[in-house]
């Protein structure tokens, strides 16, 4: 049995009708072909997921009536990854597996050896926008309560800035990350450097701000694939299967 679909919407009351209108409306209506009576699940993204029927269709809209509400806890710890920018469409393969994996937020990080730049200006933020697009459609393809959050492009300096726990992915770390102690609760900062690798002054600089190298294994994976693994290696999905079924 398929599980039903999920909508995003701007807000979720408690109760009452919603209307699905817009991107999402046409979606549901002439994509999805949703029919009055078919169940659905509405959520805003987060942490609130209501199931809900169809009770008016049209082309580009869709009403539904509210069944049952539920709200979610965000996730503990919260998973940021700074994902180093990737060419072409591998950087938008990144964050949707890092997405289904289930990373809480994406940093684009504009590390020393990335190929891609991201300048500023209608070029990078359109880069941007495509990775936030793709986020968006991989959380719901995934039936996520919380949709990560995909920040503006940060440097290594930001990244040092930060502090807290983070873990960086590199082939010559002496720790392995399935080894590596997470904390119950807070932030902790996932890296992922580009093809070339993580520049030695950026891995310096990490570490000396408290980072943790770690290593997946002998394997040197791609930088649009090592995210999600390394996210399964930590137990991201395990660690929330506790939560109640949807």
């Amino acid at each position: 049995m398929s599980t039903a679909p999920l909508f995003l919407v701007g807000e979720l009351p408690e109760a009452g009708t919603v209307l699905l209108d817009g991107p999402e409306g046409r979606h549901a209506g002439a994509v999805k072909r949703i029919r009055v009576g078919e169940v659905v699940q509405l959520g805003d993204g987060r942490g609130a997921v209501a199931r809900a029927h169809a009770t008016a269709v049209a082309k580009d809209a869709v009403e539904f009536a509210l069944d049952e509400v539920v709200r979610y806890p965000a996730p503990a710890p919260r998973v940021v990854l700074a994902q180093a920018l990737v060419k072409g469409d591998r950087g938008e393969l990144a964050v949707e597996l890092a997405t289904e994996a289930g990373v809480d937020a994406i940093l684009p990080w504009r590390a020393a050896r990335c190929v891609a730049r991201w300048e500023q200006g209608p070029r990078g933020d359109k880069a941007l926008a495509r990775w936030r697009s793709t986020v968006r459609e991989a959380a719901k393809q995934a039936r996520r309560p919380w949709m990560p959050e995909v920040g503006e492009p940060v440097t290594t300096t930001d990244l040092v800035a930060r502090g807290g726990p983070a873990l960086v992915l590199h082939e010559s770390a002496g720790t392995v990350l399935s080894a590596a102690d997470l904390p119950a609760e807070g932030e902790v900062l996932l890296v992922v450097g580009p093809e070339g690798g993580i520049a030695d002054e950026e891995l310096a600089a990490l570490t000396a701000a408290g980072a943790r190298p770690v290593r997946l294994g002998p394997e040197v994976l791609r930088a649009s694939t090592a995210a999600a693994v390394a996210l399964g290696a930590i137990g991201v999905l395990t660690r929330r299967w506790g939560v109640p079924a949807r």
